[in-house]
C-alpha cells in the first residue's frame, strides 16, 4: 500500500469509502487497501466513517457491501454515520448513479462533516 495513502487516512477527520458491489462484497481493490491500514491500526481510532456503493440492481448485495466497510472502520475504532429514517447503512445506487444517488452521497458528506464537526466541539 502507498505510504501516502495511509498518511491521508491518518491525516482525515472523517472518511468515506466506496466500492462497486461484487458478490455482496466490497471490490478486491478496496479489500487490498483496507487490509494495507493493518500499517497504522489504531491511528483511524475516532474518526468518523461513512460508505457508498453501486450495485447490479435491487437485492443485489449493496447492503453487505456497505456493511463489510463499515465493519472495517469499527475494527479500526472509528465513529459510523448512520441514518435513522432511510439508507441506513450508507448510499447505494442501482448501476450507475443518477441525480437522485449523487445527491444521497453528497447528503451523506454533508452529514459526515457535520458529525466531524459536532466532536471538535
Amino acid at each position: 500500500m502507498n505510504r501516502q495513502a495511509l498518511d491521508d487516512l491518518c491525516c482525515a477527520d472523517g472518511i468515506i469509502m466506496g466500492s462497486p458491489t461484487y458478490y455482496g462484497q466490497m471490490s478486491g481493490k478496496l479489500k487490498d487497501f483496507i487490509d494495507g491500514s493493518v500499517k497504522i491500526h489504531g491511528k483511524l481510532e475516532g474518526k468518523v466513517g461513512a460508505a457508498f456503493t453501486s450495485s447490479g440492481g435491487t437485492a443485489t448485495g449493496a447492503e453487505t457491501t456497505l456493511l463489510s466497510i463499515l465493519e472495517a472502520m469499527l475494527v479500526h475504532g472509528m465513529i459510523i454515520q448512520g441514518r435513522s429514517d432511510d439508507k441506513h447503512f450508507g448510499a447505494a445506487a442501482v448501476g450507475a448513479p443518477h441525480a437522485k444517488e449523487i445527491e444521497y452521497c453528497k447528503e451523506l458528506g454533508r452529514r459526515v462533516a457535520h458529525l466531524v464537526l459536532k466532536l471538535e466541539e
